[in-house]
């Protein structure tokens, strides 16, 4: 079934990229021009052909034949409940299943003709259809339009992306998981404002990337719930004559009622809005994950190595180890973005119901899906294989005085207000940078030169190991909490 990446198409007649060169505009418009008007499905209204360039320009079938399967799944249910309601004919129905499995035979072979003069995937299908079958295939469209047909076809198209997206979603934060688990006692230095904060661990670094997904997973599954109505039946905007059965369709298709206003119907998009802001969420968290990959690979940092296979090298710089893929989906999260500013833009102007402004749904829509599965299925193939470099962390996090804080929270253990404690611990920073040193490597002396209430069981805080163990309670870098979080967040995503 076709999801994410578009087939070859057969002859397709496209527009030139030079077509901004008016005289080859010209030559094209002439030897493009169809033979007669009669030829589109719609032409009986018509006295005149459509501009060749006209008829490219307003075409679809370059890039929605990727909802074949699914305008086909919708056109077997469709004749199917036409025959269950006396409108078809036994014998026209078999002959309409008969047909569309070849239509589908040929589309998966990359047999099919895609026909620019048929506008888009629906008007390909049954016109190959009325081929094969004849005057059976015309009567398929009875009680139905293209505009609840496509927009049957994208919420079955995006129902399925869903899935395997958050397939993906799974695999992801299974490898996250499990390396938050590997590395729950490995410490590294927490930052704010990129600077050294406080120490924590690995492990609970690698889980807040998992509560940032586990959110992602959530707004795709209620994203998925709510879209998963059958706009089919509600034909052009307003219902049809014909005595059809919506609610049949509707279970024949997998969605859990059919939709209540027909004009909504056609011309509703949010569902494909509300997927792809949510696609970009996921991938701002994508994006964010990446850039401390990056920074994490440097030199400067050097707190993570990624495999080879994951990374290339330079053209003129042999050392060079780029890390690519962290860096491609640090910049495709701006395209998904741009998809959703554009999605809103197209909408936001049209009066009720369909208008052929929705044509222009689809490609942002197919590319947000495409990028933000294919992200995905890297980090989840890269997140497992990354291996931390436990001592450079360590150094690192034992830089910028990181236990000052630990030291302020001994002295309000001792009784001394939390203010005055801080400015205590001030003090001591300012004597420690003096000295060249870091605040937990005072001497006692020095200390109890600041405070006399600080003694010997000072330095069991001011230890990296003893700051993040201190930190025992739900939500903390503790590694005994790392590992209880671990289990919880694997319980988590086994019952989703």
């Amino acid at each position: 079934m076709l999801l994410f990446s578009a087939r070859r198409l057969h002859k397709p007649s496209r527009v030139p990229d030079t077509i901004a060169n008016c005289k080859l505009r010209e030559v094209y418009r002439v030897s493009s021009s169809l033979d007669s008007h009669t030829s589109q499905t719609w032409g009986g209204r018509f006295n005149e052909a459509t501009d060749a360039f006209v008829q490219e320009f307003t075409a679809s079938y370059s890039f929605d034949h990727i909802l074949a399967h699914y305008d086909v799944q919708g056109s077997r249910a469709h004749a199917d409940m036409l025959a269950a309601c006396g409108i078809l004919s036994s014998a026209d129905l078999e002959d309409i299943h008969r047909g569309l499995d070849q239509v589908l035979t040929e589309i998966d072979a990359d047999e099919f003709t895609w026909q620019v003069e048929l506008e888009d995937v629906h008007m390909n299908i049954e016109a190959r259809l009325t081929e094969i079958i004849g005057d059976a295939g015309k009567r398929l469209h009875t009680g139905r339009s293209r505009n609840d047909q496509v927009a049957t076809d994208i919420r079955l198209y995006l129902r399925a992306a869903i899935a395997s997206i958050r397939g993906q979603l799974t695999r992801l934060r299974t490898g996250l998981i499990d390396q938050a688990e590997c590395y729950a006692d490995t410490v590294m230095p927490g930052f704010t404002h990129l600077q050294v904060a406080q120490p924590v661990t690995f492990g609970h670094h690698l889980l807040a990337w998992n509560e940032m997904l586990a959110r992602d997973d959530g707004r795709l599954a209620d994203c998925a719930e709510r879209m998963n109505l059958s706009p089919l039946g509600a034909a052009a905007l307003a219902g049809t004559s014909y005595p059809i059965n919506r609610h049949m369709t509707a279970e024949a298709l997998g969605f859990s009622a059919p939709t209540e206003n027909s004009l909504d119907s056609v011309s509703d998009r949010d569902f494909a809005i509300e997927f792809t802001a949510a696609a970009a969420i996921t991938m701002m968290h994508l994006s964010r994950m990446a850039e401390e990959m990056i920074i994490w690979t440097s030199a400067q940092f050097a707190f993570v190595d990624l495999p080879d296979r994951f990374c290339t090298g330079s053209s003129i710089m042999p050392q060079k180890k780029n890390p690519d893929v962290p860096e491609l989906i640090r910049g495709k999260a701006g395209r998904v973005q741009g998809h959703l500013v554009a999605l809103i833009t197209l909408m936001k102007g049209q009066p009720l119901a369909y208008n052929k402004d929705n044509q222009e749904d689809k490609e942002p829509l197919f590319d947000a899906v495409k990028t933000l599965h294919d992200s995905l299925l890297a980090f989840a193939d890269l997140v497992p294989a990354m291996k931390a470099k436990p001592e450079a962390m360590r150094r690192a996090a034992s830089l910028g005085h990181p236990t000052a804080t630990d030291l302020a929270d001994y002295l309000v253990r001792k009784g001394v207000a939390f203010r005055d404690a801080h400015e205590v611990v001030g003090t001591a920073v300012g004597m420690a940078e003096t000295k060249g040193i870091d605040v937990g490597e005072l001497s006692l002396e020095d200390l109890q030169a600041l405070s006399a209430l600080i003694e010997h069981d000072v330095f069991e805080v001011l230890t990296l190991e003893g700051s993040v163990a201190a930190r025992d309670h739900i939500g903390g870098t503790a590694p005994k909490q790392v590992r209880a979080a671990v289990q919880r967040a694997r319980a988590k995503l086994n019952t989703a």
